[in-house]
């Protein structure tokens, strides 16, 4: 377990993750976060990526800005 490293609310209500825990955690920029409260404690999860078209959540990428599954991806392209 890492330690606990305390961080002060900016004015925003944002905290900043330490580098070494996004590090440790696999927390890249753009990573979907789930924020949850349990008692008096707030929980943040690393969430899995969603695809915008259909909600799966199996072999999605990000493509263009959007987040879309393999399945979609092929779908499109017989489309197309």
């Amino acid at each position: 377990m890492i330690p606990g490293i305390e961080r002060k609310l900016d004015e925003l209500g944002r905290v900043v993750l330490p580098k070494e825990l996004r590090r440790t955690m696999q927390l890249d920029t753009g990573t979907p976060m789930i924020i949850y409260v349990e008692g008096n404690r707030i929980i943040l999860e690393k969430g899995a990526l969603i695809c915008a078209a259909c909600g799966n959540t199996a072999e999605v990428k990000e493509v263009a800005g959007r987040t879309v599954c393999q399945n979609c991806i092929q779908e499109i392209k017989e489309q197309g």
